[in-house]
């Protein structure tokens, strides 16, 4: 991770089939396009791949999460329980429909712990949303339970765990509805775009419609197409559809290699006792796109992050510093920092964050690291990052 490390000749073809059709829309213009229809294309290879009857693109992650949810019907006011442990672009999405995020605890897993989820449910709860962080994945089998014991929506956000399987199944095709991110720093990447992925006819119809303006996309007139409801521009380009395409064929082999060199960091850092790595649920197996492993505080981890970039070892964070990814920092959030008046619901919704607390995230995040492991090391290179790993943790741990 990302395949944009391994852009080669097959992102290349994808890429040049369009521009010689001079169609970079992905809907309408038939005449012109030779028999191209990369968007088409590519969400047949993501039914295929993730095993689901339904896939709609889009044109980010984050568009996948507001699309997903209004095609479930989710709005103003309305309550989605989410992970403190994520991207900002998780309360964005909730938040652009008019719906209040409601933060939870995380667990040893890094994601959503189900035990917090049973306590946040409310009369106003309407949907959980559980992110498939670093790799890995949540107790799915638990967060169902409750989604199917309180009527709740099942939203997977695996957008960083592309690849990766729960009992069989790949993630994003056990809930409700999957959102992927196919941005520039993902598995698979298109550059830009997501994809709204389902077994829900009416919810992969209600993506597919809101997604451009409310098109009901019937007969091969675009002009000459209905508008069943209100809807909005979330389209992705044939151009990032293109390399979309090439890098979804491409995921058995990116997985593949990631496992390996995870596998060879993952054996170097077992030898030492103090570090713990994250859980994952029994019948899961991660897309290996991060080694992700706990130390024994918060301050060992601190020296550790620290010593890893001074040895040379990039792409390990330590998230209970990082501005983007986790609840500690996310100020804006909590102050309400916005260039528009927010609905009333969101403003009354989000005021439990002023006074709120989260020891249990804090107690996982401020002890973990997570290291993105890449495509295009070398073997050589990933038994000198080991052997500097161990010895930095080795001294911060003394």
């Amino acid at each position: 991770m990302p395949g944009f490390e391994l852009f080669g000749d097959l992102e290349r073809k994808e890429v040049n089939d369009v521009l010689d059709s001079g169609v970079l829309m992905r809907y309408g213009f038939d005449g012109m396009r030779n028999g191209h229809w990369k968007a088409k294309e590519l969400e047949k290879e993501l039914q295929k791949q993730l095993k689901v009857k339904h896939a709609q693109l889009v044109s980010s992650g984050t568009a996948a999460v507001s699309v997903a949810l209004a095609a479930a019907g989710i709005g103003a006011g309305d309550e989605v329980i989410m992970p403190t442990f994520t991207f900002v672009a998780s309360f964005e999405a909730i938040m652009m429909l008019g719906a209040v995020p409601v933060l939870v605890d995380i667990d040893d897993t890094l994601a959503l712990n189900p035990e917090a989820v049973k306590s946040a449910i409310t009369a106003k709860t309407k949907a959980v949303m559980v992110v498939h962080m670093c790799g890995s994945m949540a107790n799915m089998e638990a967060l169902k339970a409750i989604c199917d014991t309180h009527h709740l929506v099942l939203v997977e956000d695996s957008s960083q765990a592309t690849g990766a399987t729960y009992q069989g199944k790949p993630l994003g095709s056990i809930g409700d509805l999957g959102c992927l991110s196919l941005d520039f720093v993902k598995i698979v990447t298109s550059g830009e775009g997501g994809a709204v992925i389902s077994n829900n006819e009416q919810y992969y119809t209600h993506s597919d419609h809101f997604s451009d303006h409310g098109h009901d996309h019937i007969g091969t007139d675009r002009g000459a197409e209905t508008h069943p409801f209100l809807g909005y521009n979330f389209r992705i380009s044939e151009l990032h559809a293109a390399v979309g395409l090439a890098q979804l064929r491409r995921l058995d082999e990116f997985v593949a290699i990631q496992k390996k060199n995870y596998t060879v960091l993952r054996e170097a850092l077992s030898q030492i006792p103090e570090v713990q790595f994250r859980t994952v649920p029994e019948g899961g197996e991660e897309s290996y796109s991060f080694l992700s492993f706990f130390l024994p505080d918060l301050e060992k981890a601190r020296n550790v992050s620290k010593a890893f970039k001074e040895s040379g070892v990039d792409g390990c964070f330590h998230y209970y510093d990082n501005n983007w990814h986790y609840i500690r920092k996310w100020e804006h959030l909590k102050e309400l920092k916005t260039l528009y008046p927010l609905p009333k619901e969101v403003k009354e919704g989000l005021a439990y964050l002023q006074n709120k607390s989260y020891p249990e995230s804090d107690h996982y995040i401020g002890r973990n690291i997570s290291c993105l492991i890449k495509l295009s090391w070398t073997e050589a290179q990933v038994k000198e990052r080991a052997s500097k790993m161990v010895a930095a943790i080795k001294v911060n741990l003394g």
